[in-house]
Parts: structure tokens; C-alpha cells; sequence
């Protein structure tokens, strides 16, 4: 059942959350963008603010409402909070004669999300199954996932470069939530039709000042986000990915690569803003002393260099097998590792390109190419 929550009642729901102990992060304006920080009170949040996004542009404007979450995503993903971006492992020291090696335990907090979207649900239970369940799980995030609150937002407005109705991962939220919003502006009312997901966040919803939502209103959220969804559906970005992983194992010689590889920097800013990337490595560091080392695990990229460095070389050693490497793993080869895409269709990969490389792009590029040299099944 739904419920409706006066937006000048946000407030409460903030307070009820911290005062349960968890660590609040949210969208915050700073430096120009949307990102996410702590959020200690309702005016830390972005009301009256969004994002303007094209390949490779992304602007913040007022909007003429007083929206809280009218905006689409930023440059942040919550992955930040889940897989650090950079965290020690172990520390040796040196003592006379004896080496004394310490792993370091992680203080995972209680963490909780306000403004999660759709899409980026999806992307943490991509990085659940990998980090998690998968065969080389993280103990760091899984401590920092299973404490883990989530206010999800249905989304009412998106950005240029969205494209999760291409993914099946948006604009409705459709999986699991401890508290889901709709944010509704209409006829000079301002509130949110909030449900819960789970009994923490049943929990909260008993301390919130709430009445039962009516027909009407459940019926107005929801067809604003169908409305939405229509529109994404009609949109230059959206594309059929139902056959995506065949189409690149088809197409790994495809001339498209190398006219991508012409643009393409290999400055790894699409892993970085990505909300599903994983890839990370190790760095061990000495004092001058030599008497005391650490080792820290960072992010990394398979845009680098470094990540596919053996004997011998590096397996990729120029931007077109690079960047080959990344969108056929993201769209195709995932399927196989982990049973899903590797994209949620977020479109900041593209925003944050600073070429600006359209990922649904070089998809429709690689398919005309794949459409003409594949001979009609046609009987003449």
C-alpha cells in the first residue's frame, strides 16, 4: 500500500534514519554538479536543481519547481560507498629481526542511500553477484552491503544520455527497496508516495507523519513514471539489446572499432563513472626506512596499460582492443561470467567521455555494419 508524505516532511524521514544509526548519503550539489554526500538535513539536498547532459556535456540549472530529486544521475556512483576507491589491505613492520605482517580489518559503518534510482539498483546487485557470490568475493563490500539501507526514487525526468529502458533496469523501480519515493508536483501540491520493501523500512515508515495515499494519487505517480517510460522508449538512445551479445561476437573484427579507437583516449573516465566496473589492483609502498610497508587495493581500468600487463607486454596494448575490450565485456561477455548485462543503461559513460562517445551509438553503428554484410534470409 501506498502512502503520502508531505514533502516539507522529508525532514523526518532524514532524522529517522540517522537517529537509527546509519550514515546518510544523498544527492548534494557541489562544484557544479549533482554528486552524492552525508546529508544531515533537508536543505543539504538539491531542491529546485538539475542536469542538462549531451556526449560529453553536463550542465546543473535551476528547474522551475522545487523538486528535490529532478535530476538524472552525476558524475558519482554509489559504488564509491561499496567498493572503496582505494583501501589498505595489510601492513608489515620490521623489528629487529622479526617482520610482523597485519591485516587490516575493515570498519565497515552502517550506511544508508537516499535517491537510489532504478538503474543504479540494478548496478548493485550487479556488483552483489560479483563481489559477493561470485568466486572471488570481497569481504570489504560484502560488510558495507549487508548493512546496507536504501531509499529508492522512482524517476519522473531523465537526462539526454539515459538509457534504461534499453537495459530493462528503468525509469520504475523494480527491485527490492527497504523504501521506495515517488516525488509528485502537481496543481501546487508538493509530496512523495512512499511504500516499503522490507521491515527496517517499516519500521522507519511508523515514525513518519503519513496518510493512506488515495486512488488518484497512486494513479498520478505512477502514470508519470509510465509517461516517462514512453518517452525513453521513443528516444534517439534507445535500442533493442535483446541480441547485443551475439551481434558483438559477430562483430569482433568490425571496422567500427578502429574508427572509435580514433577518438578514444583511453583516459578511463567511463570506468571510473560507472556504476558496475570492478576492476581494481594493488599497490605496495615502502618508507624510506624500509622498515615499514603497506598494501592498498585501488581502483583500476581495463583502459589502462598496466591491468593486462604479463610477461612479455601488455595482452592490450592500443586504444581499439581496449576499448573493444570494455564494450564487448560490458554488453556481451558478462552474460556469461555473471548472468546478466553489464550495463544499466545510467548513460554516464557518455556524458563523462570527454570525446563524447556514445555508447547506444556505436551499438547502432556496429548493427548497420553487421545488417550489411550479412546476406538476406529474403527468397529472391
Amino acid at each position: 500500500m501506498d502512502y503520502r508524505l508531505q514533502a516539507t516532511d522529508l525532514e523526518c524521514l532524514i532524522q529517522a534514519i540517522r537517529d537509527r544509526g546509519y550514515l546518510l548519503y544523498g544527492p548534494r550539489l557541489t562544484d557544479g554538479a549533482i554528486t552524492y554526500g552525508e546529508v544531515h538535513s533537508l536543505s543539504n539536498l538539491p531542491q529546485g536543481w538539475t542536469d542538462e547532459q549531451q556526449a560529453g556535456q553536463y550542465r546543473v540549472k535551476r528547474r522551475e519547481d522545487e523538486a528535490y530529486f529532478g535530476y538524472a544521475v552525476g558524475p558519482h556512483s554509489w559504488k564509491k560507498y561499496l567498493q572503496l576507491p582505494r583501501r589498505p589491505i595489510w601492513k608489515v613492520s620490521k623489528q629487529h629481526q622479526t617482520i610482523e605482517i597485519v591485516e587490516i580489518q575493515d570498519s565497515a559503518p552502517k550506511q544508508a542511500f537516499l535517491g537510489v534510482r532504478s538503474c543504479e539498483l540494478h548496478a548493485i546487485a550487479i556488483q552483489d553477484r560479483i563481489l559477493c557470490q561470485g568466486e572471488y568475493p570481497s569481504e570489504s563490500y560484502h560488510q558495507r552491503r549487508t548493512q546496507l539501507f536504501t531509499v529508492a526514487v522512482n524517476c519522473t525526468s531523465a537526462a539526454d544520455t539515459c538509457f534504461c529502458t534499453s537495459m530493462n533496469t528503468g525509469p520504475e523501480v523494480t527491485l527490492p527497496s527497504d523504501l521506495t519515493l515517488t516525488e509528485v508536483i502537481e496543481a501546487g501540491e508538493h509530496f512523495f508516495l512512499i511504500s516499503s520493501g522490507s521491515d527496517a523500512g517499516k519500521e522507519i515508515m511508523e515514525q513518519l507523519p503519513l496518510l493512506p495515499a488515495s486512488e488518484g494519487e497512486s494513479k498520478l505517480a505512477k502514470g508519470k513514471v509510465k509517461r516517462l517510460e514512453e518517452e525513453m522508449r521513443r528516444g534517439p538512445r534507445h535500442f533493442d539489446s535483446s541480441d547485443l551479445k551475439e551481434l558483438l561476437y559477430r562483430n569482433l573484427d568490425s571496422p567500427n572499432w578502429d574508427k572509435v579507437a580514433d577518438r578514444c583516449l583511453s583516459c578511463a573516465n567511463c570506468t571510473m563513472a560507472c556504476p558496475t566496473c570492478f576492476c581494481s589492483t594493488v599497490e605496495d609502498t615502502t618508507d624510506l626506512s624500509g622498515e615499514h610497508a603497506e598494501r592498498w587495493e585501488r581502483w583500476d581500468s581495463c583502459f589502462t596499460a598496466d591491468l593486462s600487463h604479463i610477461t612479455g607486454g601488455s595482452v592490450r596494448a592500443d586504444t581499439r582492443s581496449r576499448y573493444r575490450q570494455w564494450m564487448t565485456h560490458k554488453l556481451a561477455s558478462w552474460h556469461d561470467q555473471f548472468d546478466s548485462s553489464g550495463c544499466v543503461g545510467c548513460g554516464r559513460c557518455i556524458t563523462w567521455c570527454p570525446v563524447g562517445i556514445d555508447l547506444t551509438e556505436e551499438v547502432r553503428n556496429i548493427r548497420a555494419l553487421d545488417q550489411k554484410q550479412t546476406p538476406s534470409q529474403e527468397s529472391p
